[in-house]
């Protein structure tokens, strides 16, 4: 089992599907990509549903990043799923993860934190 994300003409993922493994195609078939994209629903891309911040939970090799969401990216580029950015003032990290310009506090007595992005830092929940 693998997995496809479909991509629009501006690399948003609109959609993600269970699909054939690369090894397992049918005559005349080129890839399960190229198959999967014919379908009209957009080009299609292959995800690993084991891949998050560029990390394979079973030890495995990371692949494009991150496991595709609807709503993400993937950047062209890279060959990497983006996940939707949370907020403007985050950035993208080696791991192709966003990550605030502030690190969430460390232990502050057990009180949680949220992102205030007027402020650009965490501000305690009330």
């Amino acid at each position: 089992m693998a997995h496809y994300a479909y991509v629009d003409e501006n690399n948003i993922v609109t959609d993600v599907i269970v699909g054939k493994d690369e090894n397992d195609l049918p005559e005349g078939v080129v890839s399960w990509e190229d198959y999967f994209s014919n379908k009209g629903k957009g080009r299609a891309l292959r995800t690993s549903y084991n891949t998050f911040r560029n990390v394979h939970a079973l030890g495995g090799t990371p692949f494009r990043g991150n496991y595709a969401t609807v709503g993400g990216v993937y950047d062209e580029t890279l060959d990497v799923f983006l996940p939707i950015k949370p907020y403007p003032s985050w950035v993208m990290n080696a791991n192709f993860y966003w990550e605030p310009p502030v690190a969430y506090p460390e232990d502050d007595g057990g009180v949680m934190h949220d992102w205030n992005e007027e402020l650009e830092n965490w501000a305690p929940v009330e």
